[in-house]
């Protein structure tokens, strides 16, 4: 007994110091990175909440279900299984020690030993996942592509050994008597079984070989943890409750500088401005670094990986990771000698550049960085909440306001937004343009020199960039405007009076420039008097309703979709007359992934008479963007294959003859897949690509266009 405590206690120290002289590391490099927001101490409840349905619940994880049940037994086989190693450590003072009040009852035995073999099996299943997704062979369409797989075998490996020594000593006790369970340990049972042949004696000997061989595997998984990307099964919980709520998706986050968002009428000079260096991101970014289970979920989905760019989500937190660790002892120095005294690859690790490209040595390529589209399908799709856009437009804002690195082309746009007030350079006189022609008179703000919207109006009509200006926007411009005409729904447009949103530049990283489209449009709006606004543009709808707030313009907005669902169950819009075609719908990134909005544009699908809908592989939450947000709308696509014809390539699988879209990006994305499959031979000459409510309109009037074409 004496040489089993002794021991056990020796393997406790030391891999408590090991593990807690790292842990001590780790927290003392998150505190060189600058204060988080303070809004991720805020709403406790929903915090805690999260905590419930994702780590608790497992909620993203089981989204996949073979893999999420494994990872589920897993957990909870931890969680309970925490119960033996209070046990075990019991043991090393007492034989027949057992936990006070339930340590004998049936229930518990049971309970451990199900969550024993439930993770030998789901050990079995992540092995056959690794080697079926081997990146040896499958390369890049393996999700595992980029992952440390030996460290993620060890840990399979350490999993395995505390297993069976923990059946190994329970076994053992069985037959010496010391087993705190007369029922239930069904597993621990059968050891015992086989173990009792061998004898007293000997069943002796594997009880404390049992026990010390079992506390020694759960001492050296703990330091194993916390020296890899294990770490998430400490630091993943933690990412949970501090995330951004509802979720890491829809509005950007203001510029922050120490904490607080910058004045951008009036910047400090000590300001910093986005990410340019590692220490720049906030103790929540790297947070998020350490959190990244390398799973591959992120990667899986992300429409730039998919079509062969050099941007994988997962590989960015990686490499992001990887950096911090190494550059730590530079960070963690105490004074210029100490820094000058450290090895000359910490040196040259800390004077990498965080954005250059891989010849200059930079930590992230311009290529990696440039090739996000923030469709936020690596967001959704992470089971720890990492915030992969958020970093990447950081990142962005630095290169663009700090360093003035940005894709060429942007730069066209950029001027056309601060000469025109939009992407195209048409001014505010051609915003009128799309109102020719329609048989009724579209009420404009202003022209008969009101100061306030007049009390009739339901909805101010943000008609935006694409729907004002862009050809086939213009289409779904005229076809909603009819249809309020239609339900008798009173709107006025701003006209002039309107300029861009803003959100090409603030995804691009102008943030500068952000700033000042949008708080001219917040004071045009607000002077005004609006608070109901209907908008045709995912992204327009994105940005008045969850970005315009952080700049004082609290306004309900709604997308088209959502107010034609609405006035059709009322009875205001009534889609009477057949339009017999196959109809696949494109869920818009920013409309649907990133606000939710998923339904509305399926019910009014469903109101149209005749419409046989399919929907895409990828449809809803997976949908796969079509490459137009991020300010790529505006940039060339030099590398890999074309994101909008994958995207075209999945809508064509479906058979329909219509590809529906919500969003003025989409539709002109898709339209030129559809195009370029079409001069390919690979697309039906009559495959169209329209907005929903160019077939609403179809249908409540029973005259009109076939979708897709000019009316």
């Amino acid at each position: 007994m004496t040489i089993r405590l002794v021991l056990g206690l020796l393997l406790t120290a030391a891999a408590f110091a090991l593990a807690g002289r790292r842990i001590l590391t780790l927290v003392r490099l998150a505190r060189t990175g600058q204060p988080a927001e303070p809004e991720r101490t805020g709403d406790l409840g929903t915090r805690l909440g999260a905590i419930v349905t994702e780590v608790l619940g497992q909620r993203k994880l089981l989204k996949w279900s073979v893999p999420g049940l494994a990872h589920f037994a897993v957990f909870w086989g931890f969680v309970i299984l925490g119960a033996t190693i209070v046990e075990g450590y019991g043991a090393l003072f007492d034989p027949d020690f057992h936990i006070p009040l339930i340590g004998t009852q049936a229930w518990l035995g049971f309970l451990e030993d199900f969550f024993t073999v439930a993770v030998l099996v789901s050990l079995v299943v992540f092995a056959a996942i690794r080697l079926r997704h081997s990146p040896q062979r499958d390369g890049r369409r393996s999700r595992f592509f980029g992952s440390h797989t030996g460290a993620a075998w060890l840990v399979l490996f350490m999993i395995f050994n505390v297993m069976w020594t923990l059946l190994l000593y329970r076994g053992a006790q069985v037959n010496t008597g010391n087993f705190p369970f007369e029922h239930g340990a069904f597993a621990s049972e059968a050891v015992g079984r086989l173990l009792q042949p061998a004898g007293d004696a000997a069943n002796e000997v594997l009880e404390t070989v049992g026990i010390l061989a079992s506390l020694g595997a759960v001492l050296t998984f703990l330091v194993i943890v916390v020296h890899s990307k294990h770490l998430h099964i400490g630091l993943a919980p933690l990412n949970v409750l501090f995330s951004r709520r509802p979720r890491a998706l829809g509005p950007l986050l203001p510029v922050h500088s120490g904490g607080v968002p910058v004045n951008f009428e009036d910047p400090d000079e000590d300001d910093k401005i986005g990410r340019g260096v590692i220490e720049d991101f906030t103790w929540k970014g790297m947070l998020d670094f350490g959190s990244c289970t390398e799973c591959g979920r992120c990667q899986s989905q992300c429409p730039a990986w998919h079509t062969d760019k050099p941007l994988n989500p997962k590989l960015v937190i990686m490499s992001l990771r990887d950096h911090a660790l190494a550059k730590a002892p530079y960070l963690l120095a105490t004074s210029d000698a100490e820094r000058a005294a450290l090895p000359k690859d910490v040196l040259a690790e800390a004077a990498r550049p965080l954005v250059a490209p891989e010849a200059d040595g930079g930590v992230i390529d311009p290529d990696v960085l440039w090739s996000c589209v923030t469709c936020g399908a690596c967001v959704e799709q992470c089971p720890v909440d990492i915030e992969h856009v958020d970093h990447i437009v950081d990142m962005r804002r630095y290169q663009v306001l700090i360093e003035s690195q940005f894709p060429k082309e942007a730069n066209v746009m950029l001027r056309n937004l601060e000469r025109a007030g939009d992407p195209w350079g048409r001014g505010a006189k051609a915003r009128l343009e799309w109102t020719a022609g329609l048989p009724f008179e579209v009420r404009v703000f202003g022209t008969g020199g009101e100061e306030r919207l007049p009390e009739d109006v339901e909805y101010l009509f943000w008609v935006g960039c694409a729907g004002a200006l862009d050809e086939n926007a213009k289409r779904t411009t005229r076809a909603v405007a009819q249809l309020l005409h239609e339900a008798g729904v009173e709107f006025v447009v701003l006209g002039g009076g309107e300029t861009c949103t803003g959100d090409a530049a603030r995804r691009l990283g102008q943030e500068m420039l952000f700033q000042e489209l949008a708080t001219q449009n917040v004071e045009t709006l607000n002077a005004a008097g609006a608070r109901k606004i209907v908008v045709t543009c995912a992204h327009c709808f994105n940005t008045i309703g969850n970005e315009y707030r952080q700049l004082g313009g609290d306004f309900e907005v709604v997308h088209h979709t959502q107010l034609l669902s609405r006035l059709v169950a009322d009875g205001r819009l009534r889609p009477a007359h057949p339009v017999d075609t196959a109809v696949t719908y494109h869920d818009p990134c920013y409309l649907g992934r990133h606000n939710r909005v998923f339904e509305p544009p399926r019910e009014l699908l469903g109101s149209v008479p005749g419409l046989q809908f399919t929907e895409m592989s990828r449809s809803r939450e997976t949908s796969f963007c079509c490459g137009a947000g991020g300010a790529r709308m505006w940039m060339e696509e030099p590398l890999g294959t074309r994101i909008n014809e994958a995207r075209t390539d999945q809508a064509l699988e479906t058979g329909a003859s219509v590809v529906a879209a919500a969003c003025p990006f989409c539709i002109s994305m898709l339209t030129d897949g559809v195009a370029t499959r079409k001069q390919q031979g690979k697309a039906a000459e009559d495959v169209r690509v329209t907005d929903v409510s160019e077939l609403l309109l179809r249908s409540v009037r029973g005259t009109g266009t076939t979708p897709g074409t000019p009316q």
